[in-house]
């Protein structure tokens, strides 16, 4: 007697063909890494078990990472890793993996899973069915940040799109989804001073943005502090825009015209009215604000003339110490 299998449920198709990389860079995140495998597993199962490869980078862990990472690679062979001799940051880290990565499709996203894996199926239907190049993230709150890292990220986008030719949006992660051929773009850009956000937008395309409100983390503490970030900001405007330098030409222009006026308008009252030019206190206050102007100035300089310095040196973006078997 054969068996009725009317009711079962039909085995989902996987969502699309060939092979899917994941670039997970990592550090110091042995408590979120089992925690992101098994949202990730269980993600891949409900899009159909599709083929798939998980590249993780660790990039200077001083924790258990690299352990707990060479467990998962040994246990499942879609699971693979490199681990950087030191920390070199994390756009080493994205550059590594995307160097690695095989696949046709190419997602780069957070272990701490505040890069939701549950995003990945509109991913994919942007990419595949709606004819976009990138889907990409992008939070539209930010429940749980400090009010002082909100407020100041939400300064950081106004005034990097006011003086860059190119616009960010505001919220966007590095949670993103490509095909191959824009991996191979953005591998083309060999600078040694990299910003992948600059990147993605100077490369053109088709982009949808996956609007999502703001996940926390999961495990483990954020690696960014306000100083890091002011860093990252810094090298962010600097890569993209050169108008803090024609900003600084304006200012020490205004600055000397302004200088100019005034010293006619002192000297021609001083010969009018006579010992009219006197006050040290605010002359000292001018002079202040003008030596703070001309080290601004010198500094905005400084910053530009320091990435030539380390593009001319032509070193390496990363050292690789170890890495998962090749299988």
């Amino acid at each position: 007697m054969e068996e009725d299998n009317t009711d079962a449920a039909p085995e989902a198709k996987p969502f699309y063909s060939g092979l899917f990389s994941a670039i997970v860079p990592c550090r110091d995140e042995e408590e979120s890494i089992p925690v992101f495998y098994g949202e990730f597993i269980s993600q891949m199962a409900k899009m159909g078990n599709p083929q798939f490869e998980i590249i993780f980078v660790e990039d200077g862990s001083k924790d258990r990472t690299l352990e707990v990472l060479k467990e998962l690679s040994e246990s499942d062979n879609r699971v693979r890793f490199i681990s950087f001799s030191r920390n070199f940051g994390k756009e080493a880290a994205m550059y590594a993996g995307m160097k690695e990565a095989r696949g046709d499709y190419i997602a780069v996203m957070d272990c701490d899973l505040q890069d939701p894996p549950s995003l990945l199926p509109d991913m994919f239907k942007a990419l595949d069915s709606e004819g976009y190049d990138c889907a990409a993230a992008r939070r539209i709150t930010r429940d749980g940040e400090p009010p002082v890292r909100s407020f100041a990220v939400k300064c950081f986008y106004r005034i990097l799109n006011s003086l860059s030719p190119l616009k960010f949006a505001e919220g966007a992660r590095d949670f993103r989804l490509m095909r191959r051929r824009t991996l191979e773009t953005i591998l083309s850009m060999q600078e040694y001073n990299r910003f992948t956000k600059g990147m993605y937008e100077w490369i053109g395309g088709k982009t949808k943005w996956i609007e999502y409100p703001n996940a926390g983390r999961r495990a483990g503490r954020t690696k960014w502090s306000i100083w890091g970030l002011a860093i990252y900001s810094l090298d962010a405007l600097t890569s993209f825009s050169t108008v803090p330098l024609a900003l600084a030409a304006v200012l020490g222009i205004a600055f000397c015209a302004l200088s100019a006026v005034a010293i006619v308008f002192l000297s021609i009252r001083q010969m009018i009215f006579h010992n009219s030019a006197y006050g040290w206190t605010s002359m000292v206050c001018i002079l202040f604000f003008l030596s703070g102007l001309q080290l601004f100035c010198l500094g905005v300089l400084g910053h530009y003339m320091s990435k030539i310095y380390l593009e001319s040196k032509r070193r390496p973006h990363y050292v690789v110490s170890e890495r998962s078997k090749e299988r």
